[in-house]
C-alpha cells in the first residue's frame, strides 16, 4: 500500500477528553460547524474560529475515575444530530448517569477467585468460569447508561425531550464510544453498544439474543412511545411493548465498538464497524447487505424456544472469535519468557459461531514484528474518507489506535492508519499514515476520529493522558495534506 503522509492542524486545545467529533449545521446557520463532545459531559462547537459551548451536562454524568481516579470508559459517549436537525433541532445523547454507581456484577466470591472482576479470565479447565450468569441484576451492576432525545429550542437553549432507553451495565468498561449515529440508508438512529465489560464477556451477552449488550441496534425515533421514563433494563424482553416496537437488531457478537461509519458506494452504503480486541488483535469489519431482526421477533422466538431466522443477520463472532482468531487466553512460557502460550478460551463458542460469523476486512495486532506495521492497544475510531485533499486516502477507510505499543518508555503516541474497501472477502492489508506533528515530551493518546457531513474532512481527537481525571489535556486536529 502506498505511504501516505499528512499534517495535523490544531483546531482547539486544552479541552477535556474528546469522545465524539461531528459536524452539523445549526438551525438558521449557513456553515457546517465542528461539534466536540467530551467524556466529562461538555459539547462545544467551533464558530468563526471561536469555541462556544453548545451544552454542558457535567452534573448529569457519573463521577468518573474508576479505581482511584484513573482510567474510565463511562461518561458522555454518544452524540448524534437528527438528519433534519437544521429544521427540527433534534439531537441524541448517550451517557452514564450521575448517582448510579453500583458494586459491579460479579459477587465478591467470584472476585476473590478471579482477581478484579474488570479483569476476569476464563479457565478452560474450570467449567464454572465458562458459564457464568449475571444474577441479582437489580443490585449487582456497575452503572446505568441512558439514551435521550434533546431539542435545540428557538431561543437557542437545548432541552431534553424524552428518554429512549435506560440500560443497566454490569461493569465500568465496554459501553461503546461514538455510540450514536444516524443511518443514511434507513434514517434511523443506530446505537452501538459493547458487551458490558470486564474481559472475555463473562456472561456471553454478545451472543445472547435477549441481551441488549454486544449489539448494533436501530431505533426508529419517528415512533414516539410517550413513555417518559422507561424502566432500567438489561434485556429486550424487559422493555415495554411500545419501545420494543421501535427497535431492530442489525448485528451481535460485539466486544466493544467505536461506532459505525457509512460510505456511499453508487446507490448503496458500505458499513464499517471497528471491534476492539481482547489480547491479540483489533479488527475492522465491513458489510453492505444485512437483514435486521425486529426485537419483537427475537422475543417471540425466545418465548417459543426457537431460533429466529438469522439469514442475512450480522454476527461479528465475539466471544468465540477475536477478529480472525479463535479467542485465546495467554499464559507466559516459563521456559522462554519471550514466548507466550495461546490457549483457546472458549472452544465451544468458537465452534458454534465459526460459520455464522463475518470475517474482518482487516486486522492489526498487539504485537507485530513487521517493520512497516505497529503494535496496537485499542481501536478508537473508523471513518471513510471521500475527499480529494489527501489523494492517497481518497475512498479509503481511516482508523486510529489509542496508543502504539512499542514496549518503550513514554511519551506515548497514538497511531493513524488506513485500509481500502475490498469485495472478495479476503483479509485486507493496512498501512500506517505518517504525521509530521511534534507533540514534544507530551503523551498523545488518539481518542477519537470524526468527519464532516460529506466525509471530505477528517478530525482527530488527542489526549495527553489516559486518565479522564487529568483535565484539559485534549487537542482536536484537522488531518490535512
Amino acid at each position: 500500500m502506498i505511504k501516505v503522509k499528512v499534517s495535523l492542524r490544531p483546531i482547539v486545545s486544552k479541552i477535556n477528553l474528546p469522545t465524539v467529533l461531528k459536524t452539523a449545521i445549526l438551525p438558521g446557520d449557513s456553515i457546517e460547524r465542528l461539534f466536540i463532545a467530551t467524556q466529562v459531559g461538555e459539547i462545544f462547537y467551533i464558530g468563526n474560529g471561536v469555541i462556544r459551548t453548545f451544552l454542558d451536562i457535567r452534573p448529569r454524568i457519573i463521577r468518573l475515575g474508576f479505581s482511584g481516579g484513573r482510567y474510565d470508559e463511562r461518561g458522555l459517549l454518544g452524540l448524534a444530530f437528527h438528519p433534519e436537525f437544521y429544521y427540527n433541532g433534534l439531537f441524541y445523547l448517550h451517557y452514564s448517569v450521575a448517582g448510579t454507581q453500583g458494586p459491579g456484577a460479579l459477587p465478591s466470591s467470584e472476585v476473590s477467585r478471579q482477581g478484579l472482576p474488570e479483569f476476569f479470565k476464563p479457565n478452560p479447565c474450570d467449567p464454572r468460569t465458562l458459564n457464568l450468569k449475571w444474577i441479582n441484576r437489580e443490585i449487582q451492576y456497575d452503572h446505568i447508561d441512558t439514551v435521550e432525545e434533546w431539542i435545540l429550542q428557538s431561543n437557542g437553549q437545548p432541552q431534553k425531550r424524552r428518554t429512549l432507553l435506560n440500560l443497566r451495565r454490569p461493569f465500568f468498561n465496554h459501553n461503546g464510544v461514538n455510540s450514536l449515529n444516524f443511518s443514511p440508508e434507513t434514517g434511523k438512529l443506530v446505537l452501538t453498544t459493547g458487551d458490558g465489560g470486564s474481559g472475555y464477556d463473562p456472561f456471553n451477552s454478545s451472543q445472547d439474543d435477549m441481551e441488549i449488550a454486544g449489539k448494533i441496534i436501530e431505533i426508529d425515533v419517528a415512533k414516539n412511545t410517550f413513555i417518559n421514563n422507561p424502566p432500567v433494563v438489561t434485556r429486550f424482553n424487559e422493555l415495554p411493548a411500545p419501545i420494543q416496537e421501535t427497535l431492530m437488531v442489525i448485528a451481535k457478537g460485539v466486544r466493544n465498538i467505536p461506532g459505525i461509519s457509512f460510505q456511499r458506494f453508487y446507490n448503496q452504503y458500505i458499513k464499517y464497524v471497528g471491534i476492539v480486541g481482547q489480547d491479540l488483535v483489533e479488527s475492522i469489519f465491513s458489510f453492505v447487505n444485512y437483514k435486521p431482526i425486529p426485537v419483537t421477533q427475537l422475543i417471540q422466538a425466545s418465548l417459543m424456544k426457537s431460533d429466529p431466522d438469522q439469514e442475512g443477520f450480522i454476527n461479528f463472532g465475539w466471544r468465540g472469535w477475536e477478529g480472525a482468531f479463535p479467542t485465546s487466553i495467554i499464559r507466559g512460557c516459563s521456559a522462554n519468557p519471550t514466548l507466550d502460550e495461546k490457549t483457546i478460551a472458549y472452544y465451544n463458542d468458537t465452534v458454534k459461531t465459526s460459520v455464522q460469523r463475518l470475517q474482518p476486512l482487516t486486522s492489526y495486532f498487539h504485537k507485530d514484528p513487521r517493520p512497516d506495521k505497529f503494535g496496537g492497544t485499542a481501536l478508537t475510531g473508523v471513518q471513510s474518507y471521500m475527499g480529494n485533499g489527501i489523494p492517497g486516502l481518497t475512498g479509503s477507510v481511516v482508523f486510529t489506535d489509542f496508543a502504539r505499543d512499542e514496549g518503550s518508555q513514554p511519551p506515548i503516541r497514538g497511531v493513524l492508519a488506513y485500509t481500502r474497501p475490498r469485495t472478495d472477502c479476503k483479509l485486507n492489508d493496512f498501512s500506517v499514515i505518517e504525521t509530521d506533528y511534534n507533540f514534544g515530551s507530551q503523551s498523545a493518546y488518539y481518542t477519537s476520529l470524526g468527519t464532516n457531513l460529506n466525509q471530505t474532512r477528517l478530525y482527530l481527537g488527542v489526549y495527553g493522558s489516559m486518565n479522564v481525571t487529568d483535565f484539559n489535556q485534549g487537542t482536536v486536529f484537522e488531518i490535512v495534506p
